[in-house]
């Protein structure tokens, strides 16, 4: 009844995988590719995919990420680069190295150790608030002389008919 029914849907990042490092495998030297790619392998050297990067559980890099998403849920030592796109740290994952993203998620027991610098932010918080700040208290000192405008036209409309 409840719960019975689970999530078929599947992320289309994930079904769309032109490129697999399988277990096992071990790739000495750079990657790139064009398409979304798993990496369930090893990987030492700089990897650059044009789609979405899954490094699976048993999944290792070596070396600069650069990619539109990144999924990790094995381990990466190095810089992971996704300025345009979102970086996802799964429970079972491991990143030695500054991420650089426009969204970030880190899954609880995940292992992050660097800086994260968030790209596609105009403002920070605090300029937005000093900025709602500033224009409410420009709206709270406008009323007022809006209001004397108000008084003051409605006095001369009075004197105006007291005088004819």
């Amino acid at each position: 009844m409840f719960g019975n029914k689970k999530d078929t849907t599947v992320d289309p990042a994930l079904e769309q995988v032109g490129t697999i490092i399988g277990p096992g495998a071990v790739l000495d030297g750079p990657l790139t590719t064009k398409d979304s790619t798993r990496i369930d392998g090893t990987v030492k050297g700089n990897v650059t995919i044009s789609g979405a990067l899954i490094v699976g559980q048993e999944g290792k890099i070596t070396g600069t990420v650069s990619a539109m998403n990144a999924y990790i849920a094995g381990e990466v030592t190095g810089n992971i680069s996704a300025p345009q796109g979102k970086v996802e740290i799964s429970d079972t994952g491991k990143v030695i190295g500054n991420v650089s993203c426009k969204g970030i998620v880190i899954d609880e027991n995940a292992v992050f150790s660097g800086q994260c610098d968030m790209t596609g932010i105009e403002k920070n918080s605090a300029e937005v608030a000093k900025e709602r700040a500033a224009a409410d208290k420009e709206a709270s000192e406008d009323k007022p002389s809006e209001e004397k405008k108000e008084e003051g036209t409605e006095d001369k409309k009075e004197e105006n008919k007291e005088n004819k």
